[in-house]
C-alpha cells in the first residue's frame, strides 16, 4: 500500500488548528440537530473526539511557545 491510503484512512493528519476546529463545529452541528442514526451518531461522536485532541495539541503547542517567549524576555543577559 502507498502513503496516499493511509492519508484516506485518517483524513484528521495535518489539519491545521482553524481547519479541525471548523471540522468540530461541523460535527457539533449535526450531532445537536438530531435525525442520524446510531452508528452514524457514534462515527460523528469519535470524529468529534479526534478533532477535540487535535485543537487542544495545538493549543498546547502555542501555550508552550507563549511561555518560552515568556521566559526567555524575563531571563536577564549577561
Amino acid at each position: 500500500m502507498s502513503d496516499k491510503s493511509t492519508e484516506a484512512e485518517d483524513p484528521t493528519e495535518g489539519l491545521s488548528y482553524e481547519e479541525a476546529r471548523e471540522e468540530l463545529v461541523d460535527v457539533v452541528r449535526r450531532l445537536e440537530a438530531g435525525g442520524t442514526d446510531l452508528e452514524e451518531s457514534l462515527a460523528l461522536w469519535e470524529r468529534g473526539e479526534k478533532l477535540a485532541r487535535i485543537c487542544q495539541a495545538w493549543l498546547d503547542g502555542a501555550r508552550r511557545r507563549l511561555d518560552a517567549a515568556i521566559e526567555e524576555r524575563d531571563t536577564p543577559t549577561e
